[in-house]
Formats: structure tokens, C-alpha cells, sequence
């Protein structure tokens, strides 16, 4: 350690957990990587939200237990955060209000209010480049003002949980275009705060001045506050990054930082996204046109099941990690004719957020706890199968998927996912990719600051190395089988369809 003189941070704050990382960007090592996990308040109406304190709370048991040396190194940080979550805060800067998160889908009718405020779904899309899902920040906004008039009458200022941090660490309330783009409320088009989609949050209140300032990627969100410094430890001169979405920081963790290249993210959520140089408009709305936190556009498509099933699973048989692979493995692909669909959180895509999971195809052989584990597993896949259709309707196409999150770490996974997508499967060596990315960003923004700019494009290239031994191919084969489960999945969707709608 004492050989290293500069080092970068990469935090990544998730839905169940915060992971910070120190990168030794010169020798290209991540040498410390530390976790907290924390709680989610469900409740029985769909709402699904945290306290803003636990994030606070776990960063600093995180930075309690790296080297104090080691945290004087650090430079530069960069911080991923959950998508879509609504942060208030006072002209003090005292959150107002527990965080409604990206899975919240109780705001299902404010969704919709408005929508049909200016003109519906089409006109939505025609006026910012994406309909109001369930779960982006907008609706969340809206319900606010319907149910704690109080803390949306003292709201000064609209922040998303990476945002949140930012102000935390530096007390500068600023937000970058990709994470930005997931509210709702920004012209992905022209890259502004839409005065349309603003007025239709609140039709007595001019709710503009509480967005925040807009920054590009590459800029700084600010310099460390003093007293935050030195309470953990830290340099006075650390530069705070943009920071950005978990999926738009995982886009840079994993490459997608040019056309051609897709990434599925196998997390709670399962996502796929892929970098454009132009706005991507899915006319079906099933693809989120963001804007990436490179200085491009990442249309994405989101499920909101992917690790909740088989956890859901895993809890429900009493299977622990080791033990639900190897029972998985068991069983063929297509599991005997058991088709789960997933939507244990409702879903986004396609949307249905009060819809409920089913299992399909049981019978006297093959209602064992190892079908069960392996049709959820390829159940998450088939639900991201279905989002390469809206790529393709934009013009994209792909050679290969690189993919990232916790279900990545599974080889069992990484192959059903290559199988079902019929895709080469790439995997990096670097696991925590939505932190690395940061920590990448972080560098990036540094050396702009610094003027002694470089490339996005040449960081990634210089940073990331391929695992060749955990990347896999299709079987042409197994992918015959699951073409016809896969008809078969998309017909017991159609049926929970007709029956939530």
C-alpha cells in the first residue's frame, strides 16, 4: 500500500445494499471493497421505500472499515445510485420524507393523471421521448402533493438517491442527464427540463425551481465539504463526480460506451441497455429512451423480476445459494413443461404493476423444489428476451451481451442467458460493474478537472479485460428448445395480461 499514491472511489447504492470500492487506477487493482446491506419497507399498497439515513448509515460503516492510509489516496469519487427514486429535501437540506423507491408501484394513477394531462401516452413520448412508467420519479412527485401536503409544501429542492449522496458529500444540489432522464421530466430530445410534464405534476405550483442544475457527465458535482472530509478520514481537495444511474454507471463499468454493444444487468431488476448516438424512441414505449451518462443516449428496457424471483424461490423451498445451482443444474432446459412468470413485484414491462406471479405446466413428475428454482431462473431471462424485439425495432442489433449484476456470478445463469437470447456471453473481470463504472467516471471528470482530459471510450478500453473462462457460447441446440418454451412463456403472459389490465 505504500507504493500507491492515487486512488479513485467507486460507491455503487443499491436497492438492498451500498458497495464502495478503492481503484488503483494506475496499477489497475481494486484494492478494497467494502458492503453494508439495509432494509425495504413494503407495504401492502405497493409502496416500497427507504429512509435516506440508512444510505448515510451504511457508507459510513463502509468507510469505517477501510485503511485509513488508504483512504488519504483517494482523489476523485463516483457515486451509481437506484434509478428513479424521489429524494425531498428542505431549503436545509433535511429529507422530508421516506424514499419512494424505483420499485414503488403505488403510483399507478398518478402515472396516468399525468399523462392524460398532456394528451395521453403518445403525446407523452412525442414531448420528452418516454411514457410516465410506473416507478420513475414524476409520479412520485404527484403523489406527494396527495398524500403529505406538509412535506411537499416545505419541498425546496427534487433529488434522486445518487444526487442525494452528492449533496451529502459536497452540499451541491446538481443532477446529470442520464439519471435525470428517468423521471420523466427531461426533453431527452433537446436534453431540458420539460415545461410541459413540469406543469402536469401540479397545476398551482411552479415546481421548476426545484430541479436541480443539469451537468454533463464529465463534470464535477463539486468539491468535498471540509467537515465531511475530515470526519471519514478523507482529503480536502476530493472532487465529487456527476455520478449517475446504476444502470448508466454499469454502462461504462461494462464498455457500452459505443454503438453495437448490449448489457443485461441481472439484478433485482433485470435490465438491458445499450449505448446510441442518437435518441432511440421505441414506438411501443416498451423501451426507456434515457440518455447515457457518457454524453450519448442508453434506451433501455426494465423487468422489474429478475434476482427477486429465484430469491422469492430460494426463500420459499429454505434453498441456500450452493444448494439452488446444483439443483437447478438438474433439470433440462425448459424445465419439464414448468414456465414461471415472474411478476412477484407486479411488473414495467410490459406494464403491469398490480399483476401477480404463476406457475405454469405442473404435473406429477415435475413439481419438485429443482424445477421450481430452474424455470425461475430461465423465467427472469424469457422476460428480457422479449426487450430485444424493441431494440430491433429501433434499428439495433448485436453480437454479443455482456452481462453484469449478481445473477452474472452464476455460471448456470450465464448460460441459460445465452441459450435464451442467442447471444455470445461476455463477462469482465471486474465484478461490481455499476461501482466500477463509477469509480471510472470519477477518473474521467478528474482529469477534465485537471485539464488533462481523455476519452470515455479510451479509459473503458484501458481499464476493462474480458474473464474468457467464465464467458460462454449458445448451444444450438438448447437454443431450439427454448425458442418453444419461449412461445410458449409469451402465451401465459398474454393470459395474466387479459386478466390485469
Amino acid at each position: 500500500m505504500s507504493n500507491i499514491e492515487k486512488t479513485v472511489m467507486g460507491v455503487d447504492l443499491g436497492t438492498q445494499s451500498i458497495k464502495v470500492i478503492i481503484y488503483d487506477f494506475e496499477n489497475k487493482k481494486i484494492i478494497s471493497t467494502k458492503s453494508q446491506s439495509y432494509e425495504l419497507i413494503s407495504k401492502e399498497d405497493g409502496s416500497m421505500e427507504q429512509q435516506a439515513s440508512w444510505w448515510i448509515d451504511g457508507f459510513e460503516k463502509c468507510l469505517e472499515n477501510i485503511d485509513d492510509k488508504l483512504k488519504k489516496t483517494v482523489i476523485a469519487i463516483g457515486i451509481s445510485g437506484q434509478q428513479h427514486g424521489f429524494v425531498p429535501i428542505d431549503k436545509n437540506g433535511a429529507v422530508l420524507a421516506p424514499v419512494k423507491l424505483w420499485c414503488d408501484t403505488a403510483t399507478e394513477l398518478e402515472c396516468n393523471e399525468i399523462m392524460d394531462h398532456v394528451g395521453g401516452e403518445k403525446e407523452t413520448i412525442k414531448i420528452v421521448g418516454n411514457k410516465i412508467a410506473v416507478g420513475y420519479t414524476a409520479s412520485k412527485i404527484r403523489w406527494l402533493m396527495k398524500n403529505n401536503k406538509s412535506a411537499y409544501d416545505q419541498m425546496a429542492t427534487i433529488l434522486l438517491p445518487h444526487d442525494y449522496l452528492n449533496f451529502y458529500l459536497s452540499g451541491k444540489r446538481t443532477m446529470e442527464y442520464g439519471d435525470a432522464s428517468g423521471t420523466g421530466l427531461l426533453d431527452i430530445y433537446k436534453r431540458k427540463w420539460s415545461d410541459e410534464l413540469i406543469a402536469a405534476l401540479d397545476q398551482d405550483r411552479d415546481l421548476k425551481p426545484c430541479l436541480p442544475e443539469l451537468i454533463n457527465a464529465d463534470d464535477i458535482n463539486g468539491i468535498i465539504s471540509p467537515e465531511i472530509a475530515d470526519a471519514y478520514g478523507l482529503n480536502r481537495n476530493v472532487i465529487i463526480s456527476s455520478g449517475g444511474g446504476d444502470n448508466m454507471m454499469a454502462a461504462i463499468g461494462t464498455g457500452n460506451v459505443k454503438t453495437g454493444m448490449l448489457t443485461a444487468s441481472l439484478g433485482t431488476s433485470g435490465t438491458l441497455f445499450a449505448y446510441h448516438n442518437k435518441p432511440a424512441i421505441d414506438p411501443d414505449g416498451d423501451l426507456a429512451a434515457f440518455c447515457s451518462s457518457t454524453g450519448g443516449w442508453l434506451p433501455l428496457l426494465c423487468t422489474m423480476n429478475c434476482t427477486v424471483a429465484t430469491e422469492q424461490m430460494r426463500d420459499l423451498l429454505e434453498v441456500d445459494l450452493e444448494q439452488f445451482e446444483k439443483l437447478a443444474s438438474f433439470i433440462k432446459p425448459g424445465s419439464d413443461g414448468v414456465i414461471t412468470v415472474p411478476f412477484f413485484n407486479g411488473e414495467r414491462t410490459p406494464a403491469l404493476p398490480k399483476a401477480k406471479a404463476s406457475i405454469f405446466g405442473l404435473d406429477s413428475n415435475n413439481t419438485t423444489n429443482a424445477h421450481f428454482i430452474r424455470s425461475a431462473m430461465e423465467a427472469a431471462i424469457f422476460n428480457l428476451k422479449a426487450g430485444l424485439d424493441a431494440f430491433k425495432r429501433c434499428g439495433m442489433t448485436f453480437n454479443a451481451v455482456t452481462l453484469t449484476g449478481g445473477g452474472s456470478k452464476s455460471a448456470l445463469w450465464r448460460q441459460i442467458c445465452a441459450d435464451i437470447l442467442n447471444l455470445p456471453v461476455r463477462i469482465l473481470s471486474t465484478e461490481e460493474n455499476a461501482a466500477f463504472g463509477a469509480a471510472l467516471q470519477a477518473l474521467w471528470a478528474y482529469q477534465k478537472y485537471n485539464d488533462a482530459p481523455i476519452s470515455i471510450e479510451k479509459i473503458v478500453d484501458d481499464h476493462l479485460k474480458e474473464n474468457k473462462v467464465k464467458s460462454c457460447s449458445p448451444n444450438d441446440e438448447t437454443v431450439k428448445t427454448y425458442e418453444t418454451v419461449y412461445k410458449n412463456y409469451q402465451s401465459f403472459v398474454k393470459l395474466i395480461t387479459a386478466h390485469y389490465q
